[in-house]
């Protein structure tokens, strides 16, 4: 199959792709290091809360602890027990995917995936998108966003062939997470798309961006790099998702934001997803919608799914020590750390795997290949551990992670419930545990 030319260069035609284009990605990756060792009894052992008790080891137990940021976060708010008796939420969809007025063959392509009855955000977003509405969707990590928005979009380029999409995420892993779950949905459908993210090769980028794209997906900075050497036309595209918006802002990208709504034409159909809501969420979604329809289905800050916990490292112990006896259990089979800088996250992951753990570690001095050789490995379960800074904290959807591990107290409380909401994903079981000195 021949990919047609778009008006913006004249290249040969790129080989065969169905379904779009698919990212890079390096060969299998293992640390290559044995079986984890449990390690030799300690000084003291890691002690847990019981809803916020005094423990009995020494030190004094201090009740809040002031983020980086300057936020202080009680610990009361790491602490969240499981219960006995599992309520599950009675949510009754209105719709299933079969209801829904969309091409068959993406229709089939759906039921294919094993997908039938839609989550919350999906049923409530997926009608309105499909009308052209503006939609602003307030929804807890891990509850399908991303399905919500690409399932209608994908429908409004196979009606319409030159709909033309652009997909702005916050970070380069949940830009190609995107892109590999539109290929999922798209198979056979001659849909492409290209991926525009900081950290990989611009010449690649440059020469996918000469052919004809349905889908672009990119990170703010990389777009407006490319819209600048006249790569992208952003007066091509009528149709814009804002992903983990709220996090766009955390980053300081609401001026590059800024400029790609300005390029585009008016109407132009707007979607917005956040998980949180703050005044200058409301100041962006008064700037950048018009008259949208507000969905949320955000019921509370954390996943019920996660039993959430601190470990009290007292004075005289060693918190990688204390960490090393927690990873030594059983149970701790796939377990996200976080820290604060790249530098202790290195430096950690160092630790760990001189220890015998199988670990990687991801932050912002890995290049883009490193960090999705490191991705892969962790999901693909050929590494145990992975410590990460807060690049990883939203929007991936890493499968089965047992453990998110908060090494380092996080900034903010939404960083928190950030960084916890990668485990107890699709209706399963997770846990977090808090580093409290």
């Amino acid at each position: 199959m021949y990919r047609k030319q778009s008006n913006q260069g004249s290249k040969s035609p790129s080989t065969s792709r169905f379904g779009g284009s698919r990212p890079s990605h390096g060969p299998s990756h293992s640390s290559g290091y044995g079986s984890n060792p449990r390690p030799g009894s300690s000084s003291g052992r890691p002690s847990f809360s019981s809803g916020g008790r005094r423990f009995p080891s020494g030190g004094g137990f201090r009740t809040k602890n002031r983020g980086p940021k300057g936020e202080n976060i009680s610990h009361s708010r790491f602490i969240n027990k499981a219960t006995v008796t599992e309520e599950v939420e009675n949510f009754i969809p209105e719709h299933k995917f079969a209801d829904f007025i969309i091409e068959e063959n993406l229709k089939a392509g759906i039921i294919g995936k094993g997908y039938t009855t839609p989550t919350p955000i999906q049923d409530k977003s997926i009608p309105h998108i499909l009308k052209g509405q503006d939609i602003v969707g307030i929804a807890n990590t891990g509850t399908g966003k991303t399905a919500a928005f690409l399932i209608p979009l994908i429908d409004k380029v196979l009606k319409n062939r030159k709909n033309k999409i652009l997909i702005v995420v916050p970070t380069r892993e949940l830009a190609i997470q995107i892109q590999n779950e539109l290929i999922g949905f798209t198979k056979g459908m001659k849909i492409f798309s290209v991926c525009c993210v900081g950290g990989a090769y611009i010449g690649k980028q440059l020469s996918e961006l000469r052919y004809t794209n349905e889908f672009i997906i990119g990170t703010p900075g990389r777009l407006k790099d490319l819209i600048e050497r006249k790569a992208i036309h952003l007066n091509q595209f009528s149709t814009i998702v804002l992903d983990e918006a709220d996090r766009m802002l955390d980053m300081g990208f609401v001026n590059d934001m800024r400029f790609l709504m300005a390029g585009m034409p008016k109407p132009r159909h707007t979607l917005f997803f956040s998980a949180t809501l703050s005044p200058e969420i409301e100041k962006m979604i008064g700037e950048f919608l018009h008259e949208p329809v507000r969905i949320s289905v955000k019921t509370r800050d954390t996943s019920k799914n996660v039993e959430q916990d601190i470990v009290r490292v007292s004075r005289g112990l060693n918190k990688i020590d204390v960490l090393r006896e927690l990873l030594a259990k059983e149970d701790f089979t796939k377990v996200l750390i976080f820290g604060r800088t790249k530098h202790g996250v290195e430096k950690l992951s160092r630790s760990l795997i001189e220890k015998g753990f199988k670990a990687e570690s991801i932050h912002g001095d890995k290049n883009h290949s490193q960090r999705q050789r490191a991705l892969k490995g962790f999901k693909e379960n050929m590494v145990q551990i992975l410590c990460a800074t807060d690049v990883a904290a939203r929007g991936l959807d890493i499968p089965d992670v047992s453990h998110v591990i908060n090494f380092d107290i996080p900034a903010t409380y939404d960083d928190y419930v950030h960084r916890i909401g990668r485990t107890g994903r699709a209706n399963k079981k997770g846990k977090a545990l808090t580093f409290v000195e």
